[in-house]
């Protein structure tokens, strides 16, 4: 394959994956589906309880979307949903106490997964991937800036 055509397959590789990925995801737990677990994951990863918007924008999702997540999420007890102090247009969305204890009780199974995904893959390999899978990050994002002004 000469570059071009290398592109195009990954490009195509990218979305087949993504599906086969929530595949399984939504297998390894019958009560989360990958994508709440990504929100959730996304929500841990800020320092202070985000706002549904800055969610959003870090998965890139919809702010209608995200707001339905963190809804049934919340219906569920996975999180709390609070005005934000400074602003009452702002929601802010907070890990719940259970939650932490329910992804405790399935991390062994976690890193079990992600070590069976990436079985073969040397530390090399790892490291070029993600730092391609960050440099397509970057561009995505300068591609997508001008509709977000």
């Amino acid at each position: 394959m000469n570059e071009l055509e290398q592109e195009a397959y990954i490009f195509a590789a990218i979305f087949t994956l993504s599906n086969k990925l929530q595949v399984l995801g939504d297998r390894f737990d019958p009560n989360i589906t990958i994508k709440q677990w990504l929100f959730l994951a996304c929500v841990s990863k800020f320092s202070e309880p985000p706002t549904i918007s800055e969610v959003a924008n870090t998965i890139g999702y919809s702010r209608q979307n995200a707001k339905r997540m963190a809804a049934a999420l919340s219906e569920r007890g996975f999180v709390t949903v609070m005005r934000d102090r400074d602003d009452a247009r702002a929601w802010r969305i907070d890990l719940a106490p259970s939650c932490r204890g329910y992804f405790e009780k399935r991390y062994q199974r976690e890193i079990a997964f992600l070590e069976e995904l990436f079985a073969g893959f040397d530390a090399e390999e790892i490291l070029g991937f993600s730092k391609g899978l960050a440099r397509l990050e970057q561009n995505i994002s300068a591609m997508a800036a001008p509709e977000q002004e």
